[in-house]
């Protein structure tokens, strides 16, 4: 099993991205309090840089790359948003970026990643299919891998979210965090576990892409057979560096509807005037199917992202 991350390695990444990311908000909502009977903490990371949480995880991981592991260039898989994130670190420290990507990940952010200098190869739908290419790729021109959820790095660079929530709200019960391929939830839950007080992490995630509902049941790594969630963003699965973090740390993980997690967007839209993508809904929508949890609680929402083709909506 993997070492787990001590609270001194994320103080250290703490220190050191706190200068490139931006100190994201904490918003709240009367309305989404009258719906759950909770009071509600919405940690905004729609607001982050690329529109994501993810440039923390990615431009950390870049940090640790030694010159020979750099100079290169860096190569991931991604669906949509580490791509973004890890094409603008690269770019904001000199390093080619090539992203693997799937070809019906969302137009816009393969605009995105173009507009950040990554270099986009395009491939099945499939995570293997995304990584073998990646292989391939890697061999082919010598670059240094980096995985957009299963790295160390990753982990701790994202954890650095988590960390600021609860230094803003420092009262909470609970946090709750979107999982897919983990690196946000291990992060989160490390955070709140070394930082939190007397607080919890629960994670949140589709039915039609549960592989983390069912790894934590059966105490291994599972897979999912489909994929068909409009969450573009938590079609990944869990690996063996987050894995470990997620079983010690996280309390359980409650699943959500399609139809849930569409229309709990929809409200974020009208009732917030934010931004969310529907990765970031899933949180709330998980607040608001099992409110029994959460009453009177003071609860912590992570919104991860606000990527959305808005062309493309779900609503």
């Amino acid at each position: 099993m993997q070492r787990i991350p001590e609270k001194y390695e994320l103080e250290k990444a703490y220190k050191s991205l706190k200068s490139h990311v931006h100190l994201t908000p904490v918003l709240t909502s009367n309305y989404f309090n009258r719906c759950s009977g909770a009071t509600l903490f919405f940690k905004c990371e729609n607001f982050q840089r690329m529109g994501a949480f993810k440039i923390r995880g990615a431009l950390y991981a870049l940090m640790q790359l030694d010159k020979h592991q750099r100079t290169p260039g860096v190569i991931t898989h991604s669906s949509g948003n580490f791509a973004q994130a890890l094409s603008l670190a690269a770019s904001m420290m000199g390093i080619s970026a090539h992203i693997v990507m799937p070809h019906n990940a969302p137009e816009v952010k393969k605009a995105a990643v173009r507009e950040y200098g990554g270099i986009i190869y395009e491939t099945g739908s499939t995570s293997l299919t995304r990584e073998k290419e990646a292989e391939r790729i890697r061999i082919e021109k010598g670059l240094t891998f980096i995985h957009p959820s299963n790295n160390r790095n990753v982990i701790l660079g994202n954890a650095t979210a988590a960390m600021e929530f609860v230094h803003q709200k420092s009262d909470l019960d609970y946090v709750i965090v979107p999982v897919g391929g983990g690196g946000l939830a291990a992060g989160t839950a490390l955070a709140v576990a070394y930082y939190g007080k007397n607080c919890q992490t629960i994670g949140s995630e589709p039915f039609e892409a549960d592989d983390a509902y069912r790894s934590l049941l059966w105490n291994k790594i599972e897979y999912n057979k489909t994929t068909n969630t409009v969450a573009d963003g938590l079609r990944t699965f869990l690996g063996d560096e987050n894995f470990p973090i997620i079983k010690k740390y996280m309390l359980k993980i409650i699943r959500v509807e399609e139809k849930e997690i569409i229309d709990t967007m929809k409200n974020i839209w009208e009732r917030m005037k934010i931004i969310v993508e529907p990765s970031s809904a899933v949180a709330l929508a998980a607040v608001l199917r099992e409110k029994s949890q959460f009453q009177n609680k003071k609860v912590g929402v992570i919104l991860s992202g606000g990527n959305v083709d808005l062309k493309n909506l779900p609503f």
